[in-house]
């Protein structure tokens, strides 16, 4: 089985990303760090029972040598919610379930935390980027437990895309959460409503 573990906005430079997050949102992020196998580096904010994370290329590390997660070799424009992502218990289970081209997993670390992703080889995950990354956690340590307490929540996350029936049939049984809403549309969307403490707002 999957659950929501965390969005991705990915940003053309890490600080770019992080004021307009904050900006939106009106709170300070925190935590984060450098991924040296993929060449990025991110700064994180608390939602509760998951987290978001701003992430950009590392313009201070060496090229990866392959292409990095969430398409990024391929970024452009302002900030944006661009990715989700999605935990599990069994990581090569889920992958053998999956879509092709979901990837093959990876483990990672950085600082205390380890992990396996399920990485594209061209970086660009199933269905233009609508279908969430999979990640499975070594260990108790998550990101969103070490979090400073933020008041923001996600309320719903919305995802729209073109072949929204084959994304929704490849999720299907597999995450339960009433949060993720799949809807037909002309071109791949990702909305994220949030529950701050000034009110609803839509990251996106």
């Amino acid at each position: 089985m999957l659950r929501l573990d965390h969005l991705a906005v990915v940003a053309g430079r890490l600080e770019d990303g992080v004021a307009a997050v904050e900006s939106l949102l009106g709170v300070t992020m925190a935590g984060g760090g450098k991924h040296p196998l993929m060449a990025t580096h991110n700064r994180l904010l608390g939602l509760g029972d998951l987290y978001l994370e701003v992430i950009a290329i590392d313009p201070d590390a060496p090229a990866p040598g392959r292409p990095r997660w969430f398409d990024m070799d391929r970024f452009t424009g302002p900030p944006r919610l661009a990715n989700w992502v999605a935990g599990c218990d069994d990581l090569a289970a889920e992958v053998a379930l999956g879509p092709k081209g979901i990837g093959a997993p990876l483990a990672l670390q950085r600082g205390d935390y380890r992990w396996q992703m399920a990485v594209p080889d061209n970086g660009r995950l199933p269905f233009d980027g609508a279908f969430p990354a999979l990640i499975q956690w070594e260990g108790a340590a998550h990101p969103a437990r070490a979090l400073p307490e933020t008041g923001l929540r996600l309320t719903r996350l919305e995802i729209t895309h073109p072949d929204a029936t084959a994304l929704r049939a490849s999720l299907a049984g597999r995450l339960g959460d009433p949060r993720v809403v799949i809807l037909d549309g002309a071109s791949l969307a990702i909305r994220a409503a949030l529950d701050t403490p000034n009110g609803p707002v839509t990251l996106c």
